[in-house]
């Protein structure tokens, strides 16, 4: 398989105890909220990405702190990115940022921001 030249990154809060369901539902939310930042900003990133298969990365910062600090290198970066802010309906308190969309965006240009992060 060939390498994906276009990626989107979701970024989680490791510190947070969501289950699964609540993390899927979260890292939909980042993937459909920065994919329409894609398409307001930089139209060709997203039709490209979609072409491809839509590759998608999931990893894990420490804590809100780190995630709003990578949000603003995103920003910096000019990559179309999307923090995502519980209603807290279930499991979580309202107001609780719980991860990062980021993309999609060429590949080696989200690397030079998430490529050392773990996946969560």
């Amino acid at each position: 398989m060939s390498e994906f030249r276009y990626k989107q990154v979701i970024a989680f809060r490791s510190d947070l105890k969501m289950s699964k369901g609540k993390i899927a539902a979260q890292a939909g939310h980042a993937a459909v909220s920065a994919a329409e930042e894609a398409r307001k900003r930089n139209k060709d990133w997203l039709n490209e990405w979609v072409k491809e298969g839509q590759c998608k990365v999931v990893v894990k910062v420490k804590n809100e702190k780190e995630l709003l600090a990578l949000e603003k290198q995103a920003k910096e970066l000019a990559l179309p990115c999307a923090l995502i802010i519980d209603r807290g309906l279930t499991e979580i308190p309202p107001g609780t940022t719980t991860c990062l969309g980021i993309g999609p965006a060429p590949a080696e240009k989200i690397d030079k921001l998430t490529g050392k992060l773990p996946l969560l």
